[in-house]
């Protein structure tokens, strides 16, 4: 999983324009405008035409594919306001946090993952299950809270409480719905924190597990690691490189190169990847 996360990484460097900038926004508009036009369809059919359906989708409904992401949820526009600026803050800070390729990346892998498992249900157990991206956006809560566990927002604008806290009122939803709701419509949170796992498993473990595991996964022989490096540093022709772009002080003499303290053994990283790389460790 972290092989993977490292190609991501890899390719987000290699491509630096790739990406839609401020993807959230588009999600945002597309909502405001579904929700408008909901408004003033009385009859249902607009949003039904929008959601996602396997069965509708193999009758030729391609556009479902995409439009279920602009399904707003609220029933009206305080609650939609309010829940679209929620989206907008976290999207556009995890978007900050990785750059807009990783993020488009992430945003459009977890649609990908609910439009198979929609596919998968109706072929498997002929039943069509209809979602829209709320659970998708939800979701995103969950990679931010493990970038921001601690940082303290305003829940109902007026109460303090850490990320990380609601991010757990979050999770007991998730298995609320999983419980109560029927088979295989209730599977659709499982899918999206499967979407999260894959993106922020290694992270969430690193954080959760005992500060005594995660000194003793960082322990080195020093001596034993010093000789090492010496002995790839007389074969190759620079004195420190990159372990995600792959640059090296002699390549990009303007760059800063620092060792990470968190990762397994000694790994470098210039200066615009030791804050955002998959860390290492022991397996």
């Amino acid at each position: 999983m972290k092989g993977i996360l490292r190609a991501v990484d890899k390719f987000c460097y290699r491509h630096p324009r790739f990406g839609i900038p401020r993807l959230m926004l588009y999600v945002i508009f597309g909502n405001i405008a579904a929700f408008v036009l909901s408004m003033i369809d009385t009859t249902g059919l607009f949003t039904y035409m929008l959601v996602f359906s396997a069965e509708r989708i193999l009758h030729g409904e391609v556009w479902r594919l995409v439009t279920f992401v602009f399904v707003p949820e609220a029933g009206n526009i305080i609650l939609l306001a309010i829940s679209l600026y929620f989206y907008y803050f976290v999207g556009i800070s995890l978007e900050r946090e990785w750059g807009k390729a990783k993020f488009t990346i992430y945003y459009f892998c977890g649609m990908l993952f609910l439009v198979v498992f929609g596919l998968l249900a109706y072929l498997l157990f002929k039943v069509d299950v209809i979602f829209t991206g709320y659970y998708l956006n939800l979701g995103m809560f969950f990679v931010f809270a493990t970038f921001y566990p601690d940082l303290r927002v305003l829940l109902f604008f007026f109460i303090p409480i850490k990320v990380k806290w609601l991010a757990l009122i979050d999770l007991a939803f998730f298995v609320y719905e999983l419980i109560t709701v029927r088979f295989p419509q209730n599977l659709v949170p499982v899918v999206v924190l499967l979407h999260y796992l894959v993106f922020c498993g290694g992270w969430l473990f690193d954080y959760v597990r005992p500060q005594r595991m995660r000194q003793r996964a960082r322990t080195v022989n020093f001596r034993q690691e010093a000789a090492r490096i010496r002995r790839e540093q007389e074969k190759k022709p620079y004195n420190r490189r990159c372990d995600v772009c792959g640059r090296t002080d002699v390549s990009n003499p303007e760059l800063e190169f620092r060792y990470c303290s968190r990762c397994s053994g000694y790994h470098c990283f210039c200066e615009e990847h030791i804050n955002s790389h998959v860390h290492f460790t022991e397996e």
